[in-house]
């Protein structure tokens, strides 16, 4: 994944939420059956935690992304002894293994809170796109259970392991990401050739053995975590550029990269490949494994993508199919020092608005070298859990309703046919009003509205298509919650 590039401060403005999606066309839906019922779990947990964590973790950078020869923001060289020079820096990257010894990994303190927070499912990455692996993986040496990283030794050096145990023993369902591209196998960055940008380095249509033993490791460091590590629900696979593509496909990107003005005098900073992994393959293969197994081949449109993951950003409405957004809790996407958190406000609103339009949030805390989280990930996670210890109810197992969101209104509803209403708390407002106004929703005559939390029975009077609620003095003064406040509305007209 790249940085994200937003500001958390301006996370809620009109101009991150107009970025709508449309990729409905291009959805596949599932036919497994088992893959359909995991789905439709998946989308009524709503809410979900994704790490990222690796030597680079060290440097506080931009995952690893600083050694893709590409001329972006997020593949800038900044550390090391000499990052003017790329060998060098390249050097000095893959030394970071030797000093990578994070004593402080504690992932059962990490699942607890998790849990408090409400997040019922996990992504963790076991591999970035520098090759890295947080496991002990018998195919590859550049892990962290080798004899050169000081962790080895630590009774927790299989991190991946631990995590997954801790976070199954809170009841939380675990996904790996796995990066298709690995820069550091030589079937992939050839070291005859230099690396040109992201890409494989050399013609897999010239040198099709090579390409097929990148494959075959591919495969096989898949199929190893998800043989060796128990259950696993979500295969979260990242680096969409290394698919399979066809000539119509190759000159339509081609086509983009100067209709878009890229570059003005031909430079492309990096280039289309026809790179087929055989995800086909590979996902019958994983079924076989673990069976109903989620898999998102993140940003390839076809069957094996069964939700959609929107990185960095919320749609402006609700969308035809599975979907989550990714967001970071604060910083970028991997740990950097001093990162600014998002407060319990944005976070809660974030969640609501995410879910009023069915998506699920899947939010990125990023451990430090030595293996915890900033405080200001604990303090978010412990706003969530108190907010959702009162609220959750009208965020699990919900489905949108029009109009998803009126002003500082969302809505959500259930199964049963409840309407939620929430009221999102306005900067500075720290209490409900005395009435609230709801212009597009209208409750059946006579029916029960209350605030949950609370068990009180709100008046309500109707108000042209709408209606209006009366929240008393004493309700407003003991308010159940922070942030924002949930009306349940017991039946509406349809």
């Amino acid at each position: 994944m790249k940085k994200g590039i937003f500001i958390i401060a301006l996370l809620f403005s009109a101009q991150i939420f107009a970025q709508a999606i449309y990729e409905d066309e291009r959805y596949v839906p599932e036919t497994d059956p088992l893959v359909l019922k995991n789905l439709d779990e998946w989308q009524g947990k709503k809410f979900g935690l994704l790490m990222h964590w690796g030597t680079y973790s060290q440097w506080g950078i931009v995952e690893s992304w600083s050694i893709c020869p590409e001329d972006y923001g997020w593949c800038e060289r900044k550390k090391g002894s000499n990052p003017s020079n790329y060998n060098d820096y390249i050097k000095d990257y893959e030394g970071l293994r030797k000093t990578f010894n994070p004593v402080k990994f504690d992932p059962a303190k990490w699942a607890k809170a998790a849990k408090y927070a409400g997040m019922k499912y996990m992504v963790f990455t076991t591999k970035h796109h520098d090759g890295f692996n947080m496991y002990d993986t018998k195919y590859s040496d550049y892990k962290i259970t080798s004899k050169d990283v000081p962790f080895h030794t630590n009774p927790k050096a299989d991190v991946l392991k631990e995590i997954f145990n801790s976070f199954r023993g809170e009841g939380i369902s675990t996904g790996a990401y796995f990066s298709k591209p690995d820069w550091h196998n030589e079937n992939y960055w050839d070291p005859y050739f230099p690396p040109f940008d992201r890409n494989v380095n050399y013609d897999p249509s010239l040198y099709p053995e090579k390409w097929q033993k990148y494959v075959d490791f591919t495969h096989n460091q898949i199929l190893e975590i998800l043989s060796n590590y128990g259950k696993v629900d979500i295969l979260w696979l990242d680096g969409g550029w290394v698919r399979k593509r066809d000539q119509v496909n190759i000159k339509e990107n081609y086509d983009e990269k100067f209709t878009e003005n890229e570059s003005k005098n031909g430079f492309i900073k990096h280039r289309v490949v026809d790179q087929d992994p055989k995800m086909d393959e590979l996902v019958v293969k994983a079924r076989q494994k673990q069976p109903g197994l989620i898999v998102v081949d993140r940003a390839v449109h076809g069957k094996n993508q069964n939700y959609l993951t929107p990185e960095g950003r919320v749609p402006a409405k609700t969308l035809p199919y599975p979907w989550e957004s990714c967001i970071p809790a604060g910083g970028g996407w991997s740990y950097s020092p001093g990162a600014q958190y998002m407060t319990g406000r944005q976070g809660i609103h974030l969640l609501i608005d995410i879910v009023a339009k069915g998506g699920n949030l899947l939010l990125n805390v990023a451990p430090s070298p030595e293996g915890e989280w900033d405080k200001g990930a604990y303090d978010l996670l412990q706003a969530y859990g108190d907010w959702m210890k009162v609220n959750s109810t009208a965020i699990y197992n919900t489905k949108p309703i029009e109009p998803y969101k009126e002003e500082n209104i969302c809505f959500t509803q259930n199964k049963a046919g409840n309407v939620f209403a929430f009221y999102l708390a306005k900067e500075g407002e720290d209490k409900i009003p005395a009435e609230v106004i709801v212009k597009s929703i209208s409750p059946k005559k006579g029916t029960k509205i209350t605030m949950l939390g609370s068990k009180t029975s709100l008046k309500w009077t109707k108000e042209g298509n709408g209606f209006k609620v009366i929240i008393p003095e004493s309700l407003r003064n003991n308010l159940p919650a922070k942030e924002a406040w949930t009306l349940k509305i017991e039946a509406i007209n349809r």
